[in-house]
C-alpha cells in the first residue's frame, strides 16, 4: 500500500476533488497525508460544499450528497487534523501526489506557490504518479514541469458557466483569475503539448459508476478537470500504484 500526498490550498479548495480520492484510497488501504501551507488543517470552499448564496440556477455546483458525507469524514480523520507545511513536505516520501482544485480566492496563494510549485517539480524529476484536477493544474502548468505533456483541466466552458451563473449572486467567487485556467494550461503545455477538453456534456462518476469521469493520461501523471471527475481520477491513479 502507498502513502499520497494531497496538497491543499489553506482555505477554498473543492470539497469533493479532496474527499472523494481520500474515500477511494482509503479504503484501498493506502494511507492519505495532507500539507498545507501553515501546517493547520485546511478549510474547503463553503459555498461549494454547502450551498448557501448560490442562486437556483447554480444548485448543481454544490458538492453532491456522498461527496459531503465523504468530507465529512475526512475532515474527522487526526491525520486531516494535523497536516505538514508546504515547506516541510517532500515529494519523493511520497508514493504519490494529488493537486487538488477549487475556484474561490483562497486558492490563489497555492496556485502561486513557490513550495507547491517545487513540490510539482519533485514529483515530475522522479517520474512519480501525480494526479491533478480542475485548477489544481495551474501550479503544474507554472512550475513549467507541463511543456510538451498531454493534459486537461477545468475547462473554459466549465469555468465561464459557473461564473455566469453566479455573477450576480456571488460576484468574483468563481473567477480565480481573469485569464481561464484553459487558456494558462495550453500555453504551458506548448506546441508539443496537447490540451483535452472533453465531452461537452460531462457525466458525474460515483461508486456505481467509477469509469464515467474523463481523466487524461500521460505516464504517470494523470489530470481531470471538474468534481465529477474526481471519483474516476482516483481509481486511475489507484491502479498505478
Amino acid at each position: 500500500m502507498a502513502d499520497i500526498l494531497a496538497i491543499l490550498p489553506q482555505r477554498d479548495f473543492d470539497p469533493s476533488e479532496v474527499a472523494l480520492p481520500w474515500l477511494v484510497w482509503t479504503e484501498a488501504g493506502h494511507r492519505v497525508h495532507f500539507a498545507t501551507e501553515t501546517g493547520e488543517a485546511a478549510d474547503c470552499d463553503p459555498v461549494t460544499l454547502t450551498g448557501d448564496g448560490l442562486p437556483s440556477v447554480a444548485r448543481s455546483l454544490r458538492a453532491r450528497p456522498f461527496a459531503r458525507d465523504a468530507y465529512a469524514r475526512m475532515v474527522a480523520d487526526p491525520v486531516y487534523r494535523k497536516p505538514l507545511r508546504w515547506t516541510d513536505a517532500r515529494a519523493i516520501d511520497f508514493g504519490g501526489l494529488l493537486f487538488p482544485g477549487g475556484h474561490a480566492p483562497g486558492m490563489r496563494s497555492y496556485c502561486e506557490s513557490a513550495e507547491v510549485a517545487r513540490l510539482a517539480r519533485e514529483a515530475f524529476a522522479a517520474a512519480m504518479p501525480v494526479a491533478a484536477i480542475c485548477h489544481g493544474v495551474l501550479p503544474l502548468a507554472r512550475a513549467g514541469v507541463l511543456a510538451g505533456r498531454r493534459t486537461t483541466a477545468l475547462t473554459a466552458m466549465m469555468e465561464n458557466t459557473a461564473v455566469v451563473l453566479t455573477r450576480r449572486a456571488l460576484p468574483g467567487h468563481y473567477r480565480t483569475y481573469p485569464q481561464t485556467v484553459e487558456s494558462e494550461v495550453r500555453a504551458a503545455v506548448g506546441p508539443t503539448g496537447a490540451f483535452a477538453r472533453g465531452p461537452i456534456v460531462p457525466r458525474y462518476a460515483d461508486a456505481g459508476n467509477p469509469d464515467a469521469g474523463f481523466v487524461v493520461t500521460d505516464g504517470a501523471y494523470l489530470s481531470a478537470r471538474w468534481p465529477g471527475d474526481a471519483w474516476t481520477l482516483a481509481v486511475r491513479l489507484a491502479a498505478i500504484l
